[in-house]
């Protein structure tokens, strides 16, 4: 076996991603040539531990040397416990009560959405700083730029710098933390692209940051979101990015990488059939099999019982928010931007048809609360994309359900799906099955649906 020179590196397991760091030709047959940015999936080490076969995003095979490539790494969030998000300035000031020199906290800035406040506390008083995204940093005075909050708050707890006094001791935050996430982290783990090999062709649709285009990424098509307003909402579109990273499922959308610089782009895996309440609408029951209707609900499904393990809550799960493959498969979309099992609804329209009761009243999202909507779009599959409730204005959905009207089993549907339905229903959300549990109904259904 061959060696281009010593490596000292953690075994990589079979379907392990990296990513070339840089170009390899090949030199011979049973070398896998690959670009610098290709991304490659291990199949098994070899004897050499400098050696591995792996196969790249068209399926051709062979050994790939371990000094030409990375192992991408999970993207982590930073938890930011001096952060109180959405506070006035006069509650900023009534939490910093104790008037300790170098006591403070963080906020949203009241006057320019988007931006923040630091909030410090010098001689009884309490100093307001504005803090601005410029050119993806952000900065006080404009002299000094940071990645992300973090940065800028370990800086000024090192040295004042301009400020009133240094940041000596941060008031944190009860309950749940706030997070962000560092530009930097990206490049580490090996996801940013060279926006050199990425071109951008027509658009295909909107999402929530801004346009969505059709793209071509080392000849290889790709779905590219491109960041409308990239100082105001750059931290949420990478918590998009970052929880992609660590997401890898056959029936999950997947991140392919991302571009940073005078744009920000995600760019994700093109799934040419589009959505799916558009597909079921466009194609009909002259189409759309039973085969094919227990296929996309299995596939939905799956995906959701990895993200159930993984504790992680969608919160905005429906027929439109699943893509379908060219091959047929259907996988989950926007999960990234989900939180970590406890969501606060702010803000955006807000799915009522989809939404879990508890969900609606009590902001309480989990991933029952999901169950709950998958029992709705189970019943866009098997309606063959109508939108639910029909005949009932949208105002009065919620007090229906919670006198307990149910939507009636859709024409031509399996009585063992419009039962896996109904469980889904139920009122108390310790009563709904996991996920787990009704993909193995699923499997079974499958496995006698012709």
């Amino acid at each position: 076996m061959r060696s281009l020179f010593a490596t000292n590196h953690e075994t990589w397991q079979m379907g392990t991603e990296v990513v070339a760091s840089y170009k390899f030709p090949g030199g011979s047959l049973e070398d896998l040539p690959f670009n610098k940015g290709d991304i490659l999936t291990i199949i098994k080490a070899t004897r050499d531990p400098n050696w591995y076969q792996a196969k790249n995003s068209y399926g051709r095979e062979g050994m790939i040397p371990a000094n030409y490539v990375q192992k991408r790494q999970e993207v982590s969030l930073q938890t930011m416990p001096w952060f109180h998000g959405k506070i006035t300035r006069q509650e900023a000031e009534d939490l910093l009560k104790m008037m300790e020199d170098g006591l403070f906290l963080l906020r949203e800035s009241q006057n320019y959405p988007g931006d923040y406040t630091l909030c410090v506390c010098h001689q009884r008083k309490v100093e307001h700083y504005h803090i601005v995204y410029c050119n993806n940093k952000l900065t006080i005075d404009k002299e000094v730029f940071f990645d992300s909050l973090p940065h800028l708050v370990e800086h000024y707890e090192k040295d004042a710098d301009g400020l009133c006094t240094r940041l000596s001791k941060p008031l944190w935050k009860t309950g749940n933390n706030f997070t962000t996430v560092d530009f930097k982290d990206f490049e580490r783990g090996g996801w940013v692209i060279n926006a050199e090999y990425l071109e951008i062709k027509e658009p295909i649709g909107k999402g929530e940051f801004g346009d969505v285009y059709k793209g071509c990424y080392n000849q290889q098509l790709v779905a590219v979101k491109q960041l409308k307003d990239r100082n105001r909402a750059a931290q949420t579109f990478l918590k998009e990015a970052s929880v992609m990273t660590s997401m890898r499922h056959p029936n999950l959308v997947q991140l392919i990488g991302v571009v940073l610089g005078e744009n920000i782009f995600l760019v994700t895996e093109f799934m040419g059939k589009g959505n799916l309440v558009e597909y079921l609408r466009s194609r009909g029951r002259s189409v759309i099999t039973k085969r094919d209707q227990i296929n996309f609900a299995t596939d939905t499904c799956a995906g959701m019982a990895y993200l159930e393990a993984k504790n992680l809550v969608h919160r905005d799960l429906a027929a439109r928010n699943v893509l379908v493959h060219e091959d047929g498969t259907a996988k989950v979309s926007d999960f990234g931007l989900a939180k970590f099992e406890s969501f606060s609804q702010e803000g955006g329209r807000f799915p009522i048809k989809w939404t879990a009761p508890e969900a609606i009243r009590k902001n309480v999202f989990t991933s029952k609360s999901d169950v709950w909507s998958f029992g709705i779009l189970l019943w866009e599959i098997y309606s063959f994309g109508r939108v639910p409730y029909p005949r009932i204005p949208l105002a009065e959905v919620v007090r229906h359900v919670e006198r307990g009207y149910r939507m009636e089993t859709p024409d031509g549907c399996p009585p063992e799906i419009y039962q896996i339905m109904r469980h889904t229903w139920d009122i108390d959300p310790n009563h709904r099955p996991l996920f787990q549990d009704i993909l193995k109904m699923l499997h079974n259904l499958h496995a006698t649906t012709v």
